[in-house]
């Protein structure tokens, strides 16, 4: 067994700390990184038959999730970003999320690679546009290889605004629902070090609620502004910025029938 392998992050000294079953029948060896703390698993043989889905079969929040950061994105992009600008869902699976910020009102656009576009058809990425910033949620956990796909998200646009829950110092045990042990398809786990590292790599600034929402970007957004909209979702202020956007659903209905 190899006690230590090369971070796929930093490139430094990642230690073996467990070996468990994944899929149900692959004994799979996880390392953690002595400098910027990423969690990794062995380059993940099993891959190809984790994705025989592009969505998990076990993933029945995924209609949930993407409501919570309707919610959530929406005064961000409102206070931060703002509401006539362009914006791509990187990895954005079936559509979904594209759909419901056009319907919000916000101009979003769909990129996947391996999913097929359902919901937002007809607002597929196009060459000519360029985004001020670009979402990419439960994505990063996905990454074989972080550095490369980052590369390809910095592309599109300055700012990645994701979604990963961040281990601590301490490791969870192996019950955590995140590992996703089960589909096999969580093969990156990242501490608040690792997004400083990435920070810092692409010369990008770093905004976290140091749980599970970041912002990966060149304009320097505090994490005070950013954590105090990221929290204004419990106190309704979706529902009150909605009523200065515009929903693009009928406009949208219109394009599509002219086309």
């Amino acid at each position: 067994m190899n006690s230590s392998l090369n971070c796929r992050v930093c490139n430094n000294k990642a230690n073996w700390v467990f070996t468990t079953l994944v899929l149900e029948k692959y004994d799979v060896k996880y390392y953690r990184c002595e400098h910027c703390c990423f969690v990794q698993t062995e380059m993940p043989f099993w891959i190809e038959e984790a994705y025989k889905n592009a969505l998990n079969l076990s993933d029945t929040g995924i209609m949930v999730r993407n409501l919570k950061f309707q919610k959530r994105l929406t005064p961000i992009l409102f206070f931060i970003f703002g509401k006539q600008n362009k914006y791509l869902d990187y990895a954005g699976g079936y559509g979904i999320f594209t759909r419901i910020m056009r319907d919000v009102g916000f101009d979003f656009y769909w990129l996947d690679k391996y999913a097929t576009n359902l919901i937002s058809r007809g607002f597929e990425h196009t060459e000519e546009n360029k985004y001020s910033a670009i979402s990419a949620f439960e994505v990063f956990e996905h990454l074989v290889d972080p550095i490369a796909e980052i590369e390809e998200m910095l592309k599109y646009s300055d700012t990645i605004i994701f979604s990963t829950q961040l281990i601590k110092d301490d490791l969870p045990d192996l019950n955590w629902w995140y590992y996703g042990f089960s589909h096999g398809q969580h093969v990156a786990l990242y501490h608040k070090k690792t997004l400083l590292y990435l920070a810092k790599k692409f010369n990008l600034n770093l905004a976290s609620n140091n749980e599970d929402l970041h912002i990966l970007s060149s304009k320097k957004i505090s994490s005070m502004k950013f954590n105090f909209f990221y929290k204004s979702a419990k106190y309704n202020l979706f529902s009150f910025l909605k009523l200065f956007l515009k929903s693009k659903t009928n406009s949208d209905s219109l394009y599509l029938l002219q086309k």
